[in-house]
């Protein structure tokens, strides 16, 4: 079992450290380009290996429970960004329901359980994180009942905002682990960044003509 988690541990520092080398790669690749779907692409199974290893951590050998909530809204929102592509403006579909449904119940569990064993967290990283993940998926599930119109006006910007949002998370989650004399600034330090850089190019993308539906994307994933 210790070898397990040995090889668990070492698959989520590869592929956590291969996510934010690549996932940069494909940030600043030029959109709508067969090069940042390629890197994208990469970057997503990345992500999952990441997430599913540090699930794997938590509940199978009851480690670094603390970065739970981070690994669900990185987890997340790369889920959700991908869908957004996928969906162009479109009305949801049943997994885009069930999963924020599963999500948001697991992190409503996290929070009652880590109340219950008096685990100490700083509030400082934990409630906006959780904030953040109950509105974004709030907002998911409300998709439904948004006008077309709406929807396709706005998925370019829904996958830009969850994607960096997702590297941002995992960001902080590796500078909190590598830094932990700096908690909770290594963790929160991040997030600020990403906030700027994602107002950066919402204000970008306001300044030109976006196509409504991006057909290699939708194809790849």
């Amino acid at each position: 079992m210790g070898n397990l988690h040995q090889l668990s541990i070492l698959l989520h520092i590869l592929a956590g450290s291969g996510a934010l080398i690549i996932g940069m790669i494909a940030f600043l690749a030029r959109k709508n380009t067969k090069q940042h779907t390629r890197y994208g692409f990469v970057f997503v199974w990345l992500m999952a290996i990441v997430v599913i290893t540090a699930l794997f951590g938590v509940f199978v050998f009851r480690r670094n429970t603390f970065l739970l909530v981070l690994t669900m809204l990185s987890g997340y929102n790369c889920f959700s960004g991908i869908r957004a592509i996928y969906l162009g403006g479109q009305q949801p579909r049943f997994i885009d329901y069930l999963v924020p449904v599963i999500v948001i119940s697991s992190a409503t569990y996290y929070l009652y359980y880590i109340n219950k064993i008096g685990l100490y967290w700083s509030p400082a990283v934990i409630y906006p994180t959780i904030g953040a993940l109950f509105v974004l998926t709030i907002y998911d599930v409300c998709r439904g009942w948004m006008p077309i119109t709406f929807l396709q006006k706005s998925f370019i910007y829904e996958h830009v905002y969850k994607m960096i949002a997702a590297y941002m998370a995992a960001a902080s989650a590796f500078s909190g682990t590598v830094f932990p004399q700096l908690k909770p600034y290594s963790q929160i330090l991040p997030s600020l960044l990403g906030f700027g850089w994602i107002m950066i190019i919402f204000i970008s993308l306001r300044k030109r003509n976006l196509p409504k539906k991006n057909n290699q994307l939708k194809q790849v994933y």
